[in-house]
């Protein structure tokens, strides 16, 4: 496959979690845990797919999406946005901000795989 996800997430056991499901499944994973440089890390690891947390330090998700959104390099790039936030209008919000995928913690590994999957289907 070598593909390559850049995971936005500040929580060490999804980090984990992530990096192990998507290795094993022959991605490359490469992972930032802020939030108020992640487009630096956007921009330096060039992704295929970016996978979001909404609640980070330094800036939130959403703030984060809209700058992906709006840099031409980026703006087509898929964004699996990945959350303990699940209310109905969080969901929308991501939507309408671009995300092209929004997911609930707690997850199935199976789940994050399929998505990650379908979003970078060629």
């Amino acid at each position: 496959m070598g593909k390559t996800v850049l995971l936005i997430e500040d929580e060490p056991n999804i980090i984990e979690a992530v990096s192990f499901i998507l290795s094993r499944d022959g991605w490359e994973v490469k992972t930032h845990s802020n939030g108020h440089d992640a487009m630096q890390a956007v921009r330096a690891r060039v992704p295929d797919l970016i996978i979001l947390d909404v609640m980070l330090p330094g800036k939130s998700g959403f703030d984060i999406l809209a700058e992906i959104r709006n840099d031409a390099q980026f703006a087509e790039t898929p964004v699996l946005m990945l959350t303990a936030r699940g209310q109905t209008k969080d969901r929308e919000m991501a939507e309408r901000a671009g995300a092209s995928h929004y997911m609930t913690k707690p997850f199935a590994n199976a789940e994050v795989l399929a998505a990650v999957r379908a979003l970078v289907a060629p």
